[in-house]
This record gives structure tokens, sequence and C-alpha cells, in this order.
């Protein structure tokens, strides 16, 4: 393909040279500093064995960058005789990825913006509505219960909200048919929505038969204020007989499992979920990527003023912190810093496609209180490429806890 290029560009014989590869029009000149160097040609090196090493360190240094600038401008070359450039090639490796809810038909992007941590009362409704319209813009379609969302057609979003804790009487929250009803005709009324795309039962309700919830939530679906319903916080085992009760009565059993997910939280997604997703197709829709915070180093000194560990109502999260497990955690995570700097992404990139590297794990929510969280957030599908085996392998040596599945465990 090079040879075949015309013109100055193809060098002597179709081949590139030197100066083609590196950028070069001519060699550079020697400094005036270093010329009385040059002009002592025939002297002998007066440098010392350490000095010496020094400078054949220095020299392997520039040898390999050589080398990178090489290899760079030959890629360079080659997109150019495809009609492409890095900055496509850039584009590409960064662009939403869309998976399959578990294994129903909706498609889901593989980051989506979990709006009841990000939004809450910390940020203005103003930098709320701009953060939803940057994730739409960068490809998001998940929204986690949203109260405003960015300007664009309805059915280019998938909108969810939960179901359990209402008002303060005993009807008004729970899993009973009539909280269920009630409860997410007054979220459609707040959200100024005629439906949503899915209704999580946010934690199993021990007071609720069964049959009685998994009744309700189809009729919901039925009634078309919900496309799917799904589950948050259950056990496999709940799951499992909600599905079982749906398949009994003819019924609609639930499509994902919202789940805490994140290097320190791992059993339930990596060995519990998979299982379920394989025998009856429910998918894992991940939160707290980033251990509420704990991963991106801002707890590595103590607790800042400003940090959500410091808020009311945060004080569990204090105490996770300073607790024993936690100064181990944040050691751990010190170590993850040095990994994630030599794969040339920030720590929270790299956790977030560690987390979405996991098998059945069809979207994973983010978190954010500013812009710029969210676009370092959404570049992690930058790196998605680098979470090869090896750097798996290295990242569960860190970690030390990877889980292991019953047929590991009998083997």
């Amino acid at each position: 393909m090079f040879a075949s290029r015309g013109g100055s560009g193809g060098g002597k014989g179709g081949k590139y040279s030197v100066e083609d590869l590196y950028g070069f029009s001519k060699k550079p000149k020697a400094s005036s500093s270093s010329g009385s160097i040059v002009a002592k040609s025939g002297a002998r090196s007066s440098k010392t064995p350490d000095q010496r090493t020094e400078s054949e360190a220095l020299a392997s240094q520039i040898l390999e960058a050589a080398h990178r600038l090489v290899e760079r401008r030959r890629l360079e070359l080659y997109l150019r005789e495809c009609g492409l450039s890095l900055a496509d090639c850039d584009a590409e490796r960064s662009a939403m990825m869309y998976r399959n809810l578990g294994k129903s038909g909706l498609r889901v992007s593989c980051l989506g913006l979990g709006t009841w941590v990000t939004f809450g009362s910390q940020i203005p409704d103003e930098m709320a509505e701009n953060l939803m319209t940057i994730a739409y813009e960068n490809g998001v379609n998940l929204f986690d219960t949203a109260e405003v969302y960015a300007s664009g057609r309805r059915s280019s979003f998938v909108i969810t909200t939960k179901i359990y804790w209402g008002g303060q009487a005993e009807t008004e929250r729970g899993l009973s048919r009539k909280h269920i009803i009630e409860g997410l005709r007054g979220s459609l009324s707040r959200l100024q929505l005629d439906y949503v795309d899915i209704v999580f039962a946010n934690r199993n309700d021990v007071n609720s038969p069964m049959e009685e919830i998994v009744r309700a939530m189809t009729f919901v679906i039925n009634q078309g204020m919900a496309m799917y319903w799904g589950t948050s916080r259950w056990s496999a085992m709940e799951i499992m007989e909600a599905y079982s009760v749906a398949r009994q009565f003819n019924l609609i059993p639930p499509v994902c499992e919202q789940a805490e997910y994140h290097y320190f939280q791992r059993d339930k997604v990596e060995v519990q979920l998979p299982e379920l997703y394989h025998k009856i197709g429910v998918g894992a829709m991940t939160w707290s990527p980033l251990a509420c915070g704990l991963i991106t180093g801002k707890y590595s000194d103590g607790v800042p003023e400003c940090s959500r560990a410091a808020m009311k109502g945060y004080q569990w999260l204090k105490e996770r912190v300073n607790s024993e497990e936690g100064r181990r955690q944040l050691a751990k995570i010190k170590e993850l810093h040095l990994l994630a700097d030599r794969l040339g992404c920030t720590a929270a990139q790299l956790a977030i496609a560690w987390c979405l590297r996991s098998e059945g794990v069809s979207s994973v929510l983010l978190g954010v209180s500013n812009t710029d969280q969210l676009l370092e957030n959404l570049g992690a599908l930058r790196i998605l490429t680098q979470m090869t085996p090896q750097a798996i392998i290295e990242i569960d040596a860190l970690l030390g806890n990877k889980p292991h599945s019953k047929k590991e465990s009998r083997a």
C-alpha cells in the first residue's frame, strides 16, 4: 500500500524515509553549546561508571521514545491511506456501547446516570439538567429516577423509578399491591410522564406475599404504566422465587437486578447474578462503581469538608472510611492508582471499565455532581480494550478478594 503512493511522500523506491516517519525536513543542527564537545572527537571520555550508566539509561529512553514515534507515524500514514485519522480511531474507542438488559429486548447504554445519587439535594436544578444533557449527547440513554431530563424524544430514553419508600403511613411503603400501584402513579405524576420503562421493587418486602408483588407488577405493565419491572437489593433466592411465581401463574417476571458493585463488593455480581442470567435471563444494572468516592482517593488523607462523608446523614460513610477495613482498602487503592497511571487513565476510569468487563452487567450507573466528573467517567469507555486477562489478573492480585463460583470451589 505504501509503495503505491506517488510524489515526494513515497521516498526512494516508494518507501518512506526517516524524515517522513519522524516528520523532519532535515537533520537538526548541533547546538553551539555542544560544538566544543563535538570538536574534541578524538579525546577520550572522562565519564565515571555511574555517569556512563546514566547516559546509557537516557539513551535507552530516547531510543524507546523514538520507536514509539516511528510506530505512531507509521500508523498515521496508514490511516491516511484509508481516509482516516487518529482522532477517528479515538472517537470510535470512546463511542457509547449498548447492551441488552438481561435477555430482554431493551437496549440500554452500558453507562447510565444514577440521578437518585447524582441529584438529590446536593446540586442545583440547572446543574442537574446540564449533566443530563451532556450525558444524553454522549450516548447515555439510561436515567435512573430522573426529575428532569434533556431535550429530545421520550422514546429515545430509558427512564426508571423505584417503589418501596413512600410516606409515613403504613400503607405508603412496602410492596403491597396498593402501594405498588399508587406509588407508581405518584411517581409518574412527579416525573410528568405517562409511563416509565422500568419500575424497580427497591428491596423485598417480607410482609407482602411474592405472588401479590408479581401480580401487581404485571398489572402496572399491562396498564401501560411501565414496560418492564426489576428488583433492587434482592437476594438471588428472592429473584428466583419471583421468576417461579411468574411462570406458574403466567405473569411477567423481572428482567434485571440493581446491585452494588465495585472492587470491594464482588460476590453477588460476579457469582450469583451470572448464574441467574444463564438460567432465567435476569441482567445486572450496577451502582456505586467508585464505592461512594472511596476509589477516587479523595479520602486517602482523611475526610474533606466538602465530601459526601462529611455531609449530614452520611456518618456511616465516615465511619467506614476511618475503620480498619477502610484503611486497608485505601492502601490497595493507592496501588491501583499506580496501575491506572501506567495504563494512561484515572483511577475512576479504571474502576468503571473494570465493572463493565464483568459478564452479565448490562449497565453501570454513574453518580456525579459536576460536568468534569461526568466527562471523566464517560472516558472509561476508551480503556475497555485495556481490560485484558493480564490486567484483570493484576487487579485481582492487588485486591486479593476474587470470589469463586460453586463449580470452582468444588474443583
